[in-house]
């Protein structure tokens, strides 16, 4: 089933040094850019992480320092990438926990900011998931019939994804779930009723931001912050995305205001 679109939406994957979000690299890139015409647009590039590849990184996908040595690094390509990404949604798997905010991180290297206020998100795993409990090769054979021969290479990891959702979208067509909407999608693909990408903060059932995590989870965040005043410092402080402490950071003038 083609995708419903109302703006183009990209579908991503990375191949890094790593899984710390903090501190890892991204090493490949693939994106596919889908426009609501129906056009499509794919690149995949190499980067120089300016670290080195750790051997059980190499293993899972086959890139080595030797292959990246002269290649580019994030920072030289990061303005051209940000335009590319401007005002699209985004899809990948796995996506709103590793994928996005990484690639954030590494624009706030730069010195760039990665809107995503204006952004679904569309994680595919997620959707999978919920739906058949698989993983992403189980997932292209499931609802492809094909096999991911090339699994752990960043294009065929990008393009799996894609054929995977529009996939999806044909296997569930006569399903209220989420229909073919991004909206709708993007909402079903959260796991929690997720305030920052990484499920840090979360909406409880009755809308209010409660932490995710720690020796305050399940705790609402306004109380939290009201009475563990050094609470908040450590969360600027600590290892967590820029994008965590910049929804923590919001709450905290919105509670200030009442």
């Amino acid at each position: 089933m083609k995708l419903n679109l109302k703006k183009p939406i990209i579908f991503f994957d990375l191949e890094t040094t790593g899984t710390n979000i903090m501190h890892d690299r991204i090493v490949e890139l693939s994106y596919i850019k889908v426009y609501p015409d129906g056009k499509e647009e794919e690149k995949t590039r190499r980067l120089n992480p300016e670290m080195p590849i750790p051997p059980q990184a190499t293993a899972v996908h086959h890139i080595t320092d030797e292959d990246v040595k002269d290649a580019p690094t994030f920072r030289q390509i990061a303005k051209d990438l940000l335009r590319i990404f401007e005002n699209c949604d985004i899809a990948g798997f796995n996506s709103n926990k590793f994928d996005v905010p990484l690639l954030m991180e590494e624009f706030l290297r730069c010195g760039l900011k990665f809107d995503v206020s204006n952004r679904k998100f569309v994680d595919v795993q997620t959707i999978f998931h919920k739906m058949e409990q698989r993983t992403l090769v189980a997932a292209y054979k499931f609802y492809c019939d094909k096999e991911l021969t090339d699994a752990h290479s960043a294009l065929a990891d990008t393009r799996a994804t894609y054929e995977v959702l529009k996939a999806q979208l044909d296997r569930y067509q006569e399903s209220d779930v989420f229909g073919n909407d991004i909206e709708k999608l993007a909402n079903f693909s959260s796991q929690n009723r997720n305030l920052d990408l990484a499920g840090r903060i979360i909406a409880n059932e009755n809308g209010e931001a409660i932490f995710n995590f720690g020796k305050y989870k399940g705790q609402k965040v306004e109380d939290v912050l009201k009475n563990d005043t050094g609470y908040f410092s450590w969360v600027l402080q600590g290892d967590f995305t820029q994008n965590t402490k910049d929804v923590l950071t919001r709450l905290k003038i919105e509670f200030s205001k009442k």
